[in-house]
Order: C-alpha cells, then sequence, then structure tokens
C-alpha cells in the first residue's frame, strides 16, 4: 500500500523559511513523477511543484520559481520542497503526490501539512 507522509509544516513570519518533507512508502518510485500541490481556503488545489524520480527534471509554478526548490533522496525514499522568502499568499494546506510517467494522473495523495505565513 502506496503511503505519502508529509511533515515539515508550521507557522513562520512573511520572509521567513519552511522545509517540507514527504516520506515515501509501498512501492518503488522510479519512473514516477513526485510533486507537490497546495489549496488554500477557499481556493482550487493547485500544482506548485514537481520531479522526475529518475531523472530529477523540475518544474513549478510561476508564483514560486526561485523562491521554492523541489528536491529527492532516493535512498531515503524523501522529496523535500524548501520553501524561501515566504509570503502571506502562500499560506495553504500543502500536500505531496505522486504519478506515473503516463497516464499523467497524480495517483497517490498524502494527507497535507499546513503552512501558514504571517504579514
Amino acid at each position: 500500500q502506496v503511503q505519502l507522509v508529509e511533515s515539515g509544516g508550521g507557522l513562520v513570519q512573511a520572509g521567513g523559511s519552511l522545509r517540507l518533507s514527504c516520506a515515501a512508502s509501498g512501492r518503488t518510485f522510479g519512473g514516477y513523477f513526485m510533486g507537490w500541490f497546495r489549496q488554500a481556503p477557499g481556493k482550487e488545489r493547485e500544482f506548485v511543484a514537481s520531479i522526475g524520480w529518475n531523472s530529477g527534471n523540475t518544474m513549478y509554478a510561476d508564483s514560486v520559481k526561485g523562491r521554492f526548490t523541489i528536491s529527492r533522496d532516493s535512498a531515503k525514499n524523501t522529496v523535500y520542497l524548501q520553501l524561501n522568502s515566504l509570503k502571506p499568499e502562500d499560506t495553504a494546506v500543502y500536500y505531496c503526490a505522486a504519478r506515473p510517467v503516463v497516464p499523467r494522473i497524480w495517483d497517490y495523495w498524502g494527507q497535507g501539512t499546513q503552512v501558514t505565513v504571517s504579514s
């Protein structure tokens, strides 16, 4: 059974930093993409960043480019999201997700971790 478990969320002041972790288990993720999404109150869930497990290729939403960095540690089966220069509008529940190369459907989701940025 695949499990994605996020951690590292919290309350931080604007301009601060956090590092989110996503511990993945239950299958081999070679050939998968790992992603981070977020959902703010009253808004739809949105894509934040993704990384190819094998390739290490990354993609980012325009709103976080230059501030957030996604990475993975294959030995630990863990994906990270480094959040720098945080803004109040980054406040949301952040979710870890996984999908195969094809079909491009995010099959697996974590339970989410809350990030709150105060102004």
